[in-house]
């Protein structure tokens, strides 16, 4: 029996890499569920269309921006008493993004450092989603589901760089891979028309938390 009060006031995390399906599963969750739907700020973005230019130049501008979107997001959703689901967490900004931009030579070591001891500052007065929902795929199936959607600001996407951020989510999934952590392969899942495998990830959800 699922504790009603409860569920109804969970904040629920979608963790992915680009393309995954972030932004569809949390509307069509968010509606089903009747809960708050939050999403990354993409549209508005001052820097996504110099990042994919120049990523050496305009990733710390770009990380700090995203930073401090989610932060203010995150503490919105900490005050809401509904539930809240979160298209793309705050700990990925760190962990996949900032992470892997260093890795890549495209973020010095100065302003890494720099990043990661604002997030951890800013991150310790967050509160933790009750359940990250990692939504996974292989990089072919990302590609094409990017090439799909039109933006044009993902037309000069390397696909060295998604595949590096797809390893990336697993290493870190797999490093935090507890009661709070749900992955779905979305591969051959279309959400639009596989209803019995929405309602079966539905009710796992509520179950977890």
């Amino acid at each position: 029996m699922l504790d009603k009060q409860k569920t109804n006031a969970s904040f629920i995390g979608f963790a992915g890499n680009i393309g995954v399906g972030k932004t569809t599963f949390t509307k069509l969750l968010s509606k089903n569920l009747q809960w708050t739907p939050y999403f990354e700020s993409v549209t508005d973005n001052p820097y996504l269309n110099d990042f994919y230019d120049d990523m050496k130049r305009w990733g710390f501008n770009l990380q700090i921006y995203f930073l401090h979107k989610r932060f203010q997001m995150h503490q919105k959703m900490s005050r809401s008493s509904i539930g809240v689901i979160q298209d793309r967490t705050i700990y990925e900004d760190m962990e996949i993004f900032a992470r892997n931009l260093h890795q890549l030579g495209k973020l010095s070591s100065r302003d890494w450092e720099n990043y990661r001891g604002l997030f951890s500052v800013m991150t310790s007065y967050l509160k933790k989603p009750d359940l990250i929902i990692y939504l996974r795929a292989e990089t072919d199936t990302l590609l094409s589901r990017i090439k799909s959607r039109g933006r044009n600001y993902e037309r000069s996407i390397d696909p060295d760089y998604v595949q590096t951020l797809n390893l990336s989510y697993d290493r870190w999934i797999q490093s935090i891979a507890d009661e709070t952590v749900m992955t779905i392969q979305t591969d051959d899942f279309n959400i639009f028309e596989d209803t019995g495998k929405f309602e079966e990830i539905k009710t796992e959800i509520l179950e977890r938390l």
